[in-house]
């Protein structure tokens, strides 16, 4: 029987959630699982190498520490802006936007808070920081060059 690793496309599927039990995300109730090759990058390193081993019709329960998860949170990606680079944009603290990194890429930051004259934006991920649980139903494990099949 297959098992997950390198070179093999599982699908399958899973809740996240806090340590608190408030769920993230959930592909269960989706009609296609999600479906993934090992090792290409669409999913967390920790949740690659918590479900390594496993082959179809196994079940599991695993924590991800944040570290391997979205990162630890960083004092370094919370930036201060002079207020008047924003115009007359209405903020406010939790609003999301866009910026763009040195490359001229798109990166998202929080607003955090509004001192005088200034913009306090977080650029870490909203879950650094932040233990997941991940709980897996692993459906399919085959080659990654294998045919893809319907498992309907």
């Amino acid at each position: 029987m297959n098992r997950i690793g390198p070179g093999k496309r599982v699908s399958l599927h899973f809740t996240v959630s806090l340590g608190s039990g408030e769920v993230l995300d959930s592909t269960r109730e989706r009609e296609q699982p999600p479906t993934f090759v090992f090792g290409d990058g669409s999913l967390l390193p920790g949740f690659e190498r918590a479900i390594e081993g496993l082959q179809a019709g196994d079940q599991g329960r695993f924590t991800i520490a944040a570290a391997d998860g979205f990162g630890l949170w960083q004092e370094d990606n919370v930036q201060h802006f002079p207020r008047h680079q924003f115009g007359e944009q209405l903020l406010e603290p939790g609003m999301v936007m866009n910026f763009a990194d040195a490359s001229g890429a798109e990166l998202p930051g929080v607003i955090k808070d509004l001192p005088d004259g200034v913009v306090v934006v977080d650029f870490n991920h909203p879950l650094s920081g932040r233990d997941l649980v991940f709980e897996v139903d692993i459906l399919r494990v085959v080659d990654a060059d294998a045919s893809p099949v319907s498992l309907q």
